[in-house]
């Protein structure tokens, strides 16, 4: 059996680099793809990934995620797994936010993954087979306050992979949404944004109140694995003590 492959766009620290490991401890050959390539730069944690093709690519601009697609063929063929993880987090009350700000937000959160979906549905649909998974948030299903910038692009984007689901599942493909509901543990700290300071950010003391990226990154590659005749469309992941 041919060795199988993936790509994940949006590479970052966190969800990116579980998704990674959790891919490569299972035998894939990986691709990773971020805006720029400093952002692999001091993640250590994939030096042990062996012959990881790093790729720069804004996936918000239509030649950069073509220009992807043909590299990761020619190096690992059409792949078996592409993974949309990329996000761009504006947040602030609606008045203050600028026209560039809301229109960044949905050409990063959403313009991108309709990039990244037609490219990978192209790809898969000569062979008949593939998963293409979108990562969304809890602004997928609902708007708060202040996250009008991240909402509006989640809910287009699931609307997104929806579509694409109904279209491509009878050719072969599985078109699947991850809903992470609730905070993900980063090797390096983020910095709070100035719009949010006012909210409560403390650390938990109960343990396992965040999630862990490689514990997501299994549930991705679960869904890669299921049989055709038990496909998910969507799942939601939470820690055992977030409210929904």
């Amino acid at each position: 059996m041919a060795q199988e492959s993936v790509l994940v766009v949006g590479a970052g620290n966190g969800l990116g680099l579980g998704l990674l490991e959790i891919f490569h401890g299972a035998g894939f050959r990986v691709a990773a793809a971020a805006r720029t390539l400093e952002k692999f730069a001091d993640m250590k944690e994939l030096d042990g990934l062996d012959d990881l093709l790093s790729i720069s690519c804004d996936a918000s601009v239509e030649s950069d995620v073509n220009k992807m697609f043909e590299t990761v063929i020619n190096f690992h063929g059409v792949p078996d797994v592409v993974i949309f993880n990329v996000g761009n987090l504006i947040f602030g009350h609606v008045v203050d936010l600028s026209t560039e700000d809301f229109e960044t937000s949905w050409r990063v959160g959403c313009l991108a993954g309709f990039f990244v979906g037609r490219a990978a549905a192209k790809a898969m649909l000569e062979r008949g087979s593939g998963t293409i998974i979108f990562t969304g948030a809890t602004a997928s299903l609902r708007g708060a306050a202040r996250f009008s910038c991240l909402a509006v692009p989640k809910v287009g984007l699931r609307a997104l992979a929806q579509s694409m689901a109904k279209e491509l599942g009878p050719q072969g493909i599985h078109v699947a949404h991850v809903i992470v509901d609730g905070g993900i543990t980063s090797k390096r700290p983020r910095p709070i944004p100035e719009a949010l300071k006012g909210y409560d950010f403390k650390p938990s003391e109960i343990p396992d109140s965040v999630m862990q990226p490689n514990d997501m990154a299994e549930n991705y590659l679960h869904l890669h694995r299921q049989p055709r005749n038990t496909w998910t469309h969507e799942i939601d992941l939470r820690p055992w003590v977030e409210k929904f």
